[in-house]
Parts: structure tokens; C-alpha cells; sequence
């Protein structure tokens, strides 16, 4: 499923004795989520010109981490320098174990160590391989470590011979949070260890998998909307899914549409108020944007249709209350069925209005502009406001995603 890093660490790799036995349920984590801007630049500009921008970009050498990381926007409950919103979870590293706060991240591979709490481990093998990837607007490098790996609150885990990116240097990246868990796809690691440029290092699931940890390379996530700040309300599932989370899962396969097939892209068809607004087509989810991101002529559809006003404060389209009355479901068309965002979804959470330079009673939508038209292969990112309404299933085994209605679907939050 995944290419060895390189020699050395395919010994790292070996365990004497069986391999352990696969678990059947899947590994449940809890996911703390936060928002935090030091200004609104921090919260609109990353998201739409770095990571998005970033979705279209090659490297020399093939699809590369360094290509698909937002350099100041990612997912975190911690307080940033910039602004985010998003989610971590509790990982266990080394012996004796440090616990680090890591960004869950669905568009990188590599898991990686050392931007806040350092790397003391004294049970890790240092490789000797080099890392590197760079943002857009930073870098880091580091080193390739292999060490074992547990997960906080979930009890008789431990995982050894995990490689681990450790960061000696990192520049202009404004996260105050420990690292990245990648949930892949692995092959978005090629092209960040210099020098094995054609090796890649697989993402957590592909890893477990391949030690016996987990029957099928599969991660969940699944969110109760919420418009409290800060809030524990998601979990991720790593080795298969909960079925008392949602009602049946809907799969697509990842598309054949460049750039977006080298991420976790999907082909679907939008509507609202019965019309398209953008025809069937390629785009990405990524639980790393914040918002929903349309191509240009299909948000300029989806703007009119709503009559929003582009607000110079913040960038979010706004409405009066008589037009939030007025909104239709935006629906999503995939493999047959619709998944709709109701009006409640469509809009920024009141509670939170002055952390975007909004009143109290100002209504904000969640759908901004990709830079380009449709056709460019990225016509759609699906952020965490259209995320945190289903459950969500990344299946590196058979290279789809899925969808599913859970019982906040439809909940007023807003």
C-alpha cells in the first residue's frame, strides 16, 4: 500500500515475535476544537490564498506534503498566533511517553513532532533521513525518527516502530501546537524526504494497517455542531467506523480529475433552489479549510441566488434576517443521493460574530470564492462547515470517501 522510506527504516520497521492481534472495533479518539483569531486577515487569508492556491500546485518531483499544508490556518484547539478553527487529538510519543496535541489533518500524510512541546523521547531511533516541506508562506525541516506511539485514553495500545517527523527548524509557521497527525493520503508524502525523493511515508491508518493494528485502512470523523468556543465534539476512528454514529454510508470513488485526485477528491454536482450552481465536477474535502469554497462563477451563482453582500471587514458574504428566511437547502449530489446544508448550516455562528468583525446580529455565510472558474480540477472544497453536518470516511483501502447523515445533520446551531 505504501512504499519503505528506506532501508534503515525497514529494520526500524521489524518486531520480533507474531504480529499483533487486529482489532475489530476501530480506535475512538476524542477531538477538542477551538477557534482562535488574533485577526480576521489570519482567519480569511491563509485558507483562501495559501492551502487553496496550494491544492493546484506540483512539485519537481510529484505531489509532495509540501503543497497541500495551510502554512498558518491549520487544525488545532490550541491558541494560535494566527487563527484557525479546527481540532486535535491527544497522542502519546516515545518512552517514557510525551503526550502531544496534534493537528488532525486530512490533506498531509506525515505525522510529525516539535513545533510546540519538544522531542525528549529516549526510546526513538533516529534514521538519519532528512525531512522537509514548505508552506507557502514557511518551511520546516527536520528529521525522520521511528519510536512507538499510544493514543491518550485508549488503553493496552502501543505501537512501535512509528516513523515521526522531528522538527529542528521551522520558519513563519504560526502554530502553537505540537505537530500533525497525517490521515493521508500517503502518497501525498512524496517528494518530502530529499533524499529519497520516489519514497513516501505512509500516513497513520495505512501505517497501522500495515503492522496489524487495524483490519482496514479507514479513518472516521464525525462532529455535533456547536457554536460553543472552545468544545469537545468530535471523535476520529481510525480502523473502521460506528454505525450508532450515522444512518448508512454513501462512497465515492476518489476522482480521476487532477490536482484534486491527488488528495482525497471527489466528482459531485451542487444545487440550490433547484438549480445548478455548479455541474457535475471535481473538487476536495479537506477538513483543514474552515469554510466552503466555491468556484468563482459558481459562488457568483450562489451569491446572487441568496442576494449576499460582500462585507469589507471580514470577506463572508451578508445577509438581512429576511433573507436567511428566505434561504433553500444547498444540495450536494453524490452517487444518488442529496446531502444538504439547511439554512442554519449555510451561516457563520452568531455567537462568534466578533471574532470576525461582525455584530451580535449580523448573519454571515459560510461559502467563499475559489480564485479560478470551473474546470481548473479543484471546483469545490468541502471545510469543516460542510464536514461537521456528516460523517465523513477517508477508505485508503479502496481510495474513496464517504458520506453520511448522522442525527445533527439538520440541528439549528447557528
Amino acid at each position: 500500500m505504501f512504499s519503505v522510506v528506506f532501508s534503515l527504516v525497514l529494520l526500524a520497521f521489524s518486531v520480533t515475535g507474531s504480529p499483533v492481534e487486529v482489532r475489530n472495533p476501530p480506535i475512538t479518539l476524542p477531538m477538542t476544537g477551538r477557534l482562535a483569531f488574533s485577526n480576521v486577515t489570519a482567519l480569511l487569508r491563509p485558507d483562501s490564498e495559501a492551502r487553496l492556491a496550494a491544492f493546484g500546485e506540483y512539485s519537481t518531483h510529484g505531489r509532495s506534503d509540501a503543497y497541500i499544508r495551510r502554512p498558518r490556518i491549520p487544525l488545532s484547539q490550541a491558541d494560535l498566533g494566527g487563527g484557525f478553527f479546527g481540532y486535535t487529538v491527544k497522542v502519546n510519543i516515545g518512552n517514557p511517553p510525551t503526550t502531544y496535541n496534534l493537528i488532525v489533518d486530512s490533506a498531509s500524510a506525515i505525522t510529525w513532532v516539535g513545533s510546540g512541546v519538544p522531542y525528549l523521547s529516549r526510546s526513538g531511533v533516529d534514521t538519519g533521513e532528512p525531512v522537509a516541506v514548505d508552506y507557502r508562506y514557511g518551511s520546516f525541516r527536520g528529521t525522520i525518527f521511528v519510536d512507538q506511539l499510544s493514543f491518550e485514553g485508549v488503553a493496552n495500545f502501543i505501537v512501535s516502530g512509528m516513523p515521526i517527523g522531528v522538527v529542528f527548524n521551522a520558519q513563519d509557521i504560526a502554530i502553537n501546537v505540537d505537530g500533525v497527525l497525517g490521515i493521508g493520503p500517503t502518497s501525498l508524502s512524496l517528494g518530502a524526504l530529499p533524499n529519497s525523493l520516489r519514497q513516501m511515508i505512509p500516513d497513520i491508518a495505512d501505517f497501522l494497517q500495515s503492522r496489524y493494528y487495524i483490519g482496514r485502512a479507514v479513518v472516521g470523523m464525525f462532529f455535533r455542531p456547536t457554536s460553543a468556543n472552545p468544545h469537545d465534539n468530535g471523535e476520529l476512528l481510525i480502523g473502521g467506523t460506528d454505525p450508532g454514529m450515522y444512518d448508512f454510508i454513501i462512497y465515492a470513488d476518489v476522482t480521476a480529475v487532477a490536482p484534486s485526485s491527488q488528495y482525497w477528491g471527489i466528482d459531485q454536482r451542487i444545487t440550490y433552489a433547484g438549480e445548478d450552481i455548479l455541474v457535475q465536477t471535481a473538487g476536495v474535502v479537506d477538513s483543514g479549510c474552515t469554510f466552503l469554497y466555491l468556484a468563482s462563477d459558481a459562488y457568483e451563482r450562489y451569491r446572487a441566488a441568496t442576494g449576499g453582500i460582500l462585507n469589507p471587514a471580514n470577506g463572508l458574504l451578508q445577509i438581512s434576517l429576511q433573507q436567511y428566511d428566505q434561504l433553500h437547502d444547498l444540495q450536494f449530489h453524490m452517487r444518488g443521493r442529496i446531502y444538504k446544508l439547511v439554512p442554519n448550516a449555510q451561516i457563520w455562528p452568531r455567537s462568534l460574530n466578533y471574532n470576525i468583525n461582525g455584530g451580535l446580529n449580523d448573519i454571515f455565510l459560510i461559502v467563499k470564492a475559489l480564485e479560478t472558474p470551473t474546470g481548473a480540477g479543484k471546483d469545490f472544497v468541502l471545510g469543516y462547515v460542510f464536514l461537521q453536518r456528516f460523517f465523513t470516511v477517508f477508505d485508503s483501502d479502496k481510495r474513496r470517501v464517504g458520506f453520511a447523515k448522522t442525527a445533527y445533520t439538520d440541528i439549528v446551531v447557528n
